[in-house]
């Protein structure tokens, strides 16, 4: 199984799964262009995939799927909260292309088996997706505030993720945003600092990932040294020594990483 990230941060989220023929996106939060592009420098097009899934719909995850559904018919996965505001907002979507999955609920696309699970976030019905095939599993899990106990289940035995390290706590008290918006990325319905997502790494890191990749970076609040520097040294003192970790750039393709 691979996995490539297409973009990863607060102005867009996309990423790739792959396990033989199967091809899955999770989230076109990037215009279409830059999904063409980065899809074709994997070897493959929109008409390749087998699906998209989406975690949420806030604007940096959803912003290109509208016009990558243009004239094509690929088939859509959200949980029904999501569902129905894509509906609502993505005049390209054909109800008959969009499919239900709840949190817990498996569903067999292709070559990969998809299992959701529900992330602590401020969006309507947001997910999380553990993907397995070939015998190996991967996730992405982004875009949560807190360690809930569903979303740490979910992820047990987990070979490799995407994994939210959104801002250092201190960079975002003592910078630009204003009150109520520090607040909504600090509460439990927000984004992981870097060492909640670093507990999370360590967390995932013992159960047997061998690679860990830090994503959703805030511009603002967070440079990639910052994030693997605080992630690196929370592995190290847990003595998970052998974890390969990474940072997904902002606005580029990166991979392939090997589950």
């Amino acid at each position: 199984m691979q996995l490539y990230t297409l973009a990863s941060g607060s102005s867009g989220n996309s990423a790739l799964c792959i396990q033989g023929d199967t091809s899955l996106l999770v989230d076109a939060g990037i215009s279409c262009r830059k999904i063409t592009t980065r899809l074709a420098q994997t070897g493959r097009t929109p008409a390749d995939l087998s699906g998209i899934l989406i975690t949420h719909t806030h604007s940096d995850h959803i912003s290109g799927l509208n016009v990558l559904l243009k004239n094509r018919r690929i088939p859509v996965y959200a949980s029904q909260a999501a569902g129905q505001e894509l509906l609502r907002r993505v005049p390209n979507l054909p109800r008959e292309t969009l499919y239900i999955l709840e949190p817990g609920e498996e569903a067999v696309i292709g070559e990969l088996t998809v299992r959701p699970f529900a992330t602590p976030h401020d969006s309507p019905g947001s997910m999380g997706y553990r993907l397995s095939g070939g015998g190996r599993r991967a996730a992405v899990v982004t875009d949560l505030g807190w360690l809930a106990p569903e979303v740490l289940e979910a992820l047990d035995g987990i070979n490799l993720a995407l994994v939210e390290t959104n801002h250092d706590v201190e960079w975002l008290r003592s910078g630009p945003y204003p009150p109520a918006l520090q607040a909504r990325i600090l509460g439990d319905y927000g984004h992981l600092s870097n060492e909640m997502g670093g507990a999370l790494a360590v967390r995932l890191a013992r159960s047997g990932a061998g690679t860990l990749i830090l994503g959703h970076l805030s511009k603002e609040n967070n440079t990639p040294e910052k994030a693997r520097s605080v992630v690196s040294a929370m592995l190290e003192r847990a003595g998970c020594l052998d974890t390969r970790l990474y940072v997904a750039p902002r606005d580029a393709l990166d991979g392939p990483f090997e589950a």
